[in-house]
């Protein structure tokens, strides 16, 4: 991230990259609500490192979500300096005010807190009652951002693992929640994840296009995309393969990303954890 004039910029910008780099051999499927998951599904979570709900949450919620959204973009709540811009258009954005800057917005940091609208998707008794049940303990929120792909400008989110920007060790549990406020498709950018590669460990990452799994580590012929409705939820494994395209339609994608740790895990230097998924000082290139 960095600083021009107040307006935050996403870290990285944008990048060509091989559309094949998301051919899908599948759509993932989902399980339909919160109230229908089975052991079986839990079972598959462990198994394929990924389960999919969809109707989670209500329209209403997704309504007021939204709206929430909206409200700190506009600096509804000046305690709030989350907004993040895609790169590279600084002067576009400063030109813009209102819905027009809004669609110009690539993500929201640390909003937990911030608006009970919000703070309802992952405080959700259901939701921690999966969690818990995967982790064998209770969760703790580790880190939260609302991901806004806006639209035609919404650049792509190279395959990583998120466990490689989080400081913790190397045994833990990490489970996503991502949120669903806009039907995601893969033609806006939808989620697509590589079942079973969170069994394969940690992967080194490289700073490319973003701070990633290099293209050629990826295994495309395994990708499934994740197509989810309004309110519904996608929950994944810290270690498992995932990234988006670019958003190359004229919709939005937001979402709301919620990262959950089991509640005993405490946290790790930076260079322990660059010593598992950094390149630095391995003979390995990209």
């Amino acid at each position: 991230m960095i600083v021009q004039k107040d307006i935050l910029e996403d870290a990285y910008g944008p990048g060509e990259y091989d559309p094949a780099l998301y051919e899908y051999a599948r759509i993932a499927e989902c399980v339909n609500g919160f109230e229908n998951v089975r052991d079986t599904h839990l079972a598959q979570f462990h198994a394929q490192g990924f389960l999919a709900i969809q109707h989670a949450y209500s329209t209403a919620q997704v309504a007021a979500a939204m709206a929430a959204v909206k409200a700190l973009i506009a600096g509804d709540n000046r305690a709030f300096r989350g907004v993040q811009f895609e790169r590279g258009i600084a002067q576009e954005v400063k030109r813009s005010a209102g819905h027009a800057r809004e669609m110009l917005v690539r993500k929201l940091t640390r909003f937990v807190g911030l608006d009970p609208r919000l703070d309802v998707f992952g405080e959700d008794p259901r939701l921690l009652d999966i969690l818990t049940r995967i982790m064998g303990e209770p969760p703790a929120l580790f880190a939260n951002q609302a991901m806004l792909k806006p639209p035609g400008i919404g650049r792509e989110k190279p395959w990583h693992q998120d466990h490689a920007y989080f400081n913790l060790p190397m045994h833990t549990c990490i489970v996503s929640a991502w949120v669903a406020l806009d039907p995601a498709d893969p033609e806006n950018g939808c989620m697509h994840v590589i079942p079973e590669s969170h069994r394969d460990g940690p992967v080194v990452h490289f700073k490319r296009r973003d701070w990633q799994i290099c293209d050629t580590d990826v295994a495309r012929h395994r990708i499934a995309a994740v197509a989810l409705q309004p309110g519904g939820v996608l929950l994944w494994h810290g270690r498992l393969h995932h990234g988006s395209p670019a958003n190359r339609s004229n919709r939005r994608r937001r979402a709301l990303q919620l990262h959950y740790i089991p509640a005993s895990v405490e946290t790790i230097a930076t260079e322990e954890r660059l010593a598992v998924y950094g390149s630095e000082g391995k003979d390995v290139v990209c």
